[in-house]
């Protein structure tokens, strides 16, 4: 929907590949991205398991993992990393997305300027 031809809309590191094609051993399709209004910044990122790709998801494949761009996240994700992080204390996704202009200090909702989209 989104994008320049030829051009993935979002990359994975090779850590978030891994750790996708984990969890769509239990016989996933895939994993949706998505976004919601919430969070003290204004937006929270979604995930969640899927059977199916939507006719409007953008699909990224790569080295087994399968990535499904929701498409109200479509404008708001392009140009995006997702990685997997481990460390002492938690693991999870990281979305490094140089379309976000701001950030709550806990790091779980994150503001985009909607004026340059106007």
């Amino acid at each position: 929907m989104f994008g320049i031809p030829g051009k993935s809309p979002v990359t994975i590191t090779d850590a978030a590949a891994k750790q996708i094609g984990k969890l769509m051993q239990g016989g996933k399709y895939g994993l949706r991205i998505g976004l919601k209004k919430g969070g003290c910044a204004g937006m929270e990122y979604t995930m969640e398991y899927v059977d199916a790709a939507d006719p409007a998801d953008v699909v990224v494949e790569q080295d087994g993992a399968r990535v499904l761009i929701a498409p109200m996240a479509q404008m708001f994700l392009f140009g995006t990393e997702i990685d997997y992080k481990v460390s002492l204390l938690e693991s999870g996704f990281a979305f490094n997305n140089p379309n976000v202009t701001d950030a709550c200090g806990c790091g779980e909702s994150v503001k985009f300027d909607t004026a340059a989209g106007a």
